[in-house]
């Protein structure tokens, strides 16, 4: 046999052994070709700094919430009058205010009540809207009609005076306005729970469901509601960031949580009569806030592109 023929056997050979699939259980589990390290190797590249930074802030800001201790051994409430207006230091991370509290414990356990808040008002927000969506979606004809003019009037008023206006008739305090924040986000629950309804009930397996006999309520707890609400929820996680804005807003506005009760707005506001010779006192606490809902921001994009994926 020439040699030429032996060459292409032997890289006729090759390709063959190339194509075979090797059993898993027969790879060296060490062997950076092995699937098991492959598919690490693939997840850690997918992972996106980005989102283990936003992860890494939120965790912490739910751990200043419940268990404030572990950061700070300050008073939030009372200070030390001889330690008044204190730049920045390792004593005292974020300085201190006019009353010589530490402006970092007053951050870190104002972080209850602004996480506290922001989850109020998207509570209200999704159950209130997703649960008028449904029932306009589901129901149809006038009662539709009836519930979508009233969510049209909701969005033509701005959220920030709709809120200011409830606040009016609620009253001051970090529950009212949450429940402001709440009520004026139900009308983008509604419209999207709607749409949603609508979009799942026209499709074919829905019909299919009623053509083999399934019954109204079922087929709507079976199959229109868990395959409609994962963009609601969605929508919830976006609209966390936003709640935690608009409550430090109505906050430094005046309208949240009374003196001496720390609130990341309420800090805000007061130390901009001292924002020429005490900048710490309304930047970093703007600072925490814009950090939070930026992280917040991050993880609802990502949520909300799952969901489309899914």
């Amino acid at each position: 046999m020439s040699r030429v023929a032996i060459d292409d056997q032997r890289e006729q050979a090759e390709e063959l052994l190339d194509g075979i699939e090797l059993d898993d259980d027969l790879l060296d589990p060490g062997d950076p070709q092995h699937p098991a390290r492959v598919s690490w190797t693939v997840r850690l590249r997918r992972v996106r700094p980005t989102v283990v930074l936003s992860w890494l802030v939120i965790g912490i800001a739910v751990l200043w919430a419940f268990v404030p201790g572990w950061f700070t051994a300050y008073d939030p409430i009372s200070g030390d009058a001889a330690a008044a207006l204190q730049a920045p230091s390792l004593e005292h991370l974020f300085g201190t205010d006019a009353t010589g509290r530490d402006m970092y414990a007053r951050v870190v356990y104002g972080a209850v009540n602004s996480l506290s808040g922001a989850l109020i008002a998207v509570t209200v927000g999704l159950a209130v809207g997703t649960l008028l969506g449904v029932v306009a979606g589901t129901i149809g004809g006038v009662v539709d009609d009836i519930i979508m003019r009233v969510v049209d009037v909701l969005l033509s008023i701005p959220g920030l005076l709709l809120s200011l206006s409830i606040i009016i008739i609620l009253g001051f305090g970090t529950v009212q306005i949450s429940i402001a924040v709440g009520v004026g986000s139900i009308a983008s629950f509604a419209r999207l729970a709607r749409s949603e309804v609508l979009r799942v009930r026209g499709s074919d397996y829905v019909e299919a469901a009623y053509g083999s006999g399934g019954r109204f309520w079922p087929v709507l707890f079976r199959h229109v509601l868990p395959n409609s609400l994962t963009p609601v929820l969605a929508l919830a996680a976006l609209n966390f960031g936003g709640a935690i804005l608009a409550i430090s807003a109505l906050g430094f506005l005046g309208y949240g949580a009374p003196p001496p009760t720390p609130e990341w707005g309420l800090m805000i506001a007061e130390g901009r009569n001292y924002i020429a010779t005490a900048w710490w006192l309304t930047s970093l606490p703007g600072l925490v806030v814009v950090v939070v809902v930026l992280a917040a921001n991050r993880l609802s994009a990502v949520a909300a592109e799952r969901g489309r994926r899914g």
